[in-house]
């Protein structure tokens, strides 16, 4: 782990180094993602989603103004994800000219002296994979593999950081709501994941990592997992771990190989003797409906490193969702204090990228803002919040106030 270079008597200082900066996905701010089995659902006959993404935030033709934005914030690194369903609209065959356009995204972050993380997959697939039965067809890891070999123009050369399956463990999640015919978590807690899904992502994970080494071997290439943050009440210990396993740590365990990993949380998860135990009624909720807990990212980041052992942390994602600024800024000062003492503590951890750089599409709704830049809905125009500014700031002076 790099040394800090700021005066620890002054706050609580970050390493040199450090990567500091926002998260986006592809389907959530590009609009207009035609070919994805996302589109479809949203857009299919009696779809439960209660509106499409449509134009999104428009960042497919305004990504520029978005990385003009971060850079002048403060903000050095900034993390997107690569569209599957534009590079290969119909199967196997790549579009050269969206290629061509995220080369240019790669080119434009490196520009504006922000360091690209790149996401191969974000929830979304072409829907011809889904088609053919997702990740659990029989040739879907060699399908998935095919496609990252073929982002070699892209992340080639520029790019340090490459994640290859955003949060695997909801992906799995999603299958089995399906499978129970339900979009919404059941009042029991969030039910055992999908397995065969599961074991399709992991070894799609290690085929992945495999790929992006062939392209280039200093790619530093790792995946990341929604930390639920199961906490567990007294006696409860050993229902928490065996709670907590299927749906968060096997998907843990499978980046003991990998140059990093990143954590993602939002909330905690309180399991008692018998099962999930909901947030009390006098909890401060966020728009999601997710208790209010900014610690939630130490405990994750904590958790994390015990189960995988020696392998470097990121923060890929950490937020909330509320229309008072002023409550996201008192979430980040508490998640980065949380961060700061596992610093404190020896746990090696790389970077801080919070979600989200846009209020952008969250995968059924617009309600929910988490983003530090506001956009206006049929303008487009980008309004940087207080936070935004503050959090960039950050980026400059490496130094949370104590």
């Amino acid at each position: 782990m790099t040394t800090a270079v700021n005066n620890p008597s002054a706050g609580h200082p970050f390493p040199d180094g450090f990567l500091w900066g926002a998260s986006t996905a592809a389907h959530q701010i590009e609009g207009n993602n035609v070919n994805s089995d996302w589109w479809h659902r949203e857009h299919e006959e009696g779809s439960t989603l209660p509106e499409p993404s449509g134009d999104a935030c428009d960042s497919y033709h305004r990504w520029r103004e978005d990385m003009d934005l971060l850079a002048e914030l403060g903000f050095t690194d900034y993390r997107f994800s690569i569209e599957w369903a534009r590079v290969e609209p119909a199967p196997g065959r790549f579009s050269r000219a969206e290629i061509a356009h995220y080369r240019r995204m790669v080119e434009g972050a490196l520009e504006r002296g922000l360091r690209p993380m790149v996401t191969l997959h974000h929830f979304t697939v072409p829907r011809w994979f889904a088609e053919r039965g997702g990740w659990t067809s029989d040739d879907a890891i060699d399908l998935f593999a095919r496609y990252v070999r073929a982002t070699a123009p892209i992340i080639g050369t520029g790019v340090r950081h490459v994640c290859t399956i955003n949060e695997p463990n909801m992906i799995a999640l999603a299958v089995a709501f399906r499978e129970l015919g339900t979009e919404v978590a059941p009042v029991a807690g969030i039910p055992l994941l999908d397995r065969p899904t599961t074991d399709a992502l992991i070894r799609a994970h290690h085929t992945a990592r495999a790929a992006v080494k062939e392209i280039s071997p200093d790619l530093q290439v790792g995946w990341s997992i929604a930390n639920q943050v199961y906490q567990a009440e007294p006696g409860a210990e050993a229902l928490t771990a065996a709670y907590s396993h299927p749906r968060e740590d096997v998907f843990i365990e499978a980046a003991r190989d990998d140059d990093w990993i990143g954590v993602q949380s939002y909330t905690r998860t309180r399991i008692g003797v018998d099962g999930p135990i909901p947030a009390p009624d006098d909890a401060e909720r966020t728009l999601t409906g997710w208790e209010y807990y900014p610690q939630a990212i130490g405990h994750a980041l904590r958790h994390t490193s015990a189960v995988v052992g020696d392998v470097p942390l990121i923060v890929t994602e950490n937020g909330i969702a509320t229309a008072d600024d002023s409550r996201r800024v008192d979430y980040y000062t508490g998640a980065l204090s949380a961060v700061a003492a596992a610093l404190e503590d020896g746990l090696d951890i790389r970077g801080y990228l919070a979600w989200s750089a846009l209020d952008n599409y969250e995968w059924g709704s617009y309600e929910p803002t988490f983003g530090l830049i506001a956009v206006d809905p049929h303008t487009f125009e980008r309004t940087p919040k207080p936070s935004a500014a503050w959090l960039g700031n950050l980026g400059r002076t490496r130094v949370l106030p104590r």
